[in-house]
């Protein structure tokens, strides 16, 4: 039976939504990036203003993957996207430590929206610095129940992983 499941992509401005959604979908990636206005991370120049949206198969379930913004200003566009959602991905830049309170403000949010299953994604673990699965959790202060899941966003195997380990917490 094939089945098919709507997936938020959710996490701090500049976690990795976007390149976590180009590198698995099996479609053009709709995008609404555009250019940053206000100060920025270095390197980063484009942030998602309404959302990112991909398609991918995983065996016999297809995931609609609904990429949101991470900047604050954008916020009414979770909410929306959250509707009828199956689960989300909490996609946290394991080397941003600053940005971790709010990982933890976005899974109670999400949570509140729709009480589905979710992972959190340690992303940029090539990175120097970064905090291990282990350590995310810790920071985190996440239930032993909540898998956590090293990634590296730009690596389809490592992506696929990561949907993989939610979609098997989804009845």
């Amino acid at each position: 039976m094939k089945r098919a499941l709507k997936i938020v992509v959710t996490g701090p401005f500049g976690a990795g939504k976007t390149a976590f959604i180009q590198t698995i979908s099996q479609i053009d990636v709709v995008s609404t990036e555009r250019r940053i206005t206000r100060r920025a991370p270095a390197g980063k120049e484009e942030t998602t203003v309404a959302l990112d949206y991909g398609r991918v198969t995983l065996g016999r379930t297809t995931l609609s993957l609904f990429g949101t913004p991470g900047q604050k200003r954008f916020d009414f566009m979770w909410e929306i996207l959250s509707k009828e959602m199956d689960g989300f991905v909490m996609l946290v830049d394991s080397t941003e430590t600053r940005t971790f309170r709010e990982a933890k403000r976005l899974i109670r949010l999400f949570s509140r929206y729709n009480s589905v299953p979710y992972v959190v994604v340690a992303n940029k673990q090539d990175l120097t610095g970064a905090a291990s699965p282990t350590a995310l959790r810790r920071a985190l202060n996440l239930d032993s129940k909540v898998t956590v899941v090293p990634c590296i966003a730009t690596r389809k195997r490592e992506v696929r992983s990561a949907l993989q380990a939610l979609v098997q917490l989804i009845p």
